[in-house]
């Protein structure tokens, strides 16, 4: 039986090059191709793929966000991200949010193929690259990746809002956003509310809605 797979992409050309790819395989039936979030959410149920191949910077609904909403619906789908990005924060936020697989978009074109095949099988796929990014280094540890709430706090405070406007705007208490706030600079090492602006926009927190990928 063929594996079914929907690449989500909003570059054209990246998304047919893997298309044609992948269809050079005889387990492999490449079910759509998408430019947005959106139309994956709205298709998923019609299509039911067996992995998503989900770029994270689009416009509109950034895959964070598409991840989400497709597992809440479809616990049973793997998504396999595919990324430009090989920073630690990016990966292990995407890993935090639900994704199967982190491959970066500069490996040999065989290599998603492999992806696609060890998360058939309910494994989890990092390629060298984006394993080599989560490896501590001189024993640090880990950064914690931030939850998503914690994500869309960060948004609020970034844009200058007070504690008091960033519950009135997500419609929570002034004292559980001085609890996300917290644990935001906790998390990141930062002390400062300067610094969480600073860091939002390094990566790209400021843009679309809010997600770090």
């Amino acid at each position: 039986m063929s594996t079914r797979v929907a690449i989500i992409d909003d570059h054209p050309m990246v998304a047919e090059g893997i298309r044609a790819i992948l269809e050079s395989f005889d387990d492999i039936e490449v079910v759509a191709t998408y430019s947005s979030g959106q139309e994956i959410i709205d298709n998923a149920a019609s299509l039911a793929p067996d992995v998503i191949l989900l770029d994270l910077n689009m416009p509109g609904m950034n895959g964070l966000a598409v991840m989400e909403i497709l597992l809440e619906s479809h616990p049973d789908m793997r998504i396999l991200v595919l990324s430009m990005h090989d920073s630690p924060e990016y990966i292990s936020t995407a890993l935090s949010h639900g994704a199967m697989g982190y491959v970066l978009k500069d490996v040999p074109t065989e290599e998603i193929k492999t992806a696609i095949d060890t998360v058939m099988t309910a494994q989890r796929y990092m390629c060298t690259g984006a394993r080599g990014s989560l490896v501590p280094e001189n024993g640090a540890e880990t950064r914690e990746a931030l939850t998503g709430r914690e994500q869309t706090v960060l948004l609020q405070l970034a844009k200058g809002r007070s504690n008091k406007e960033v519950a009135a705007a997500l419609d929570i208490s002034v004292r559980t956003v001085e609890t996300h706030r917290k644990n935001i600079k906790r998390k990141l090492g930062i002390s400062s509310t300067a610094g969480l602006t600073r860091y939002a926009m390094e990566h790209g927190v400021l843009q679309g809605t809010g997600a770090f990928l």
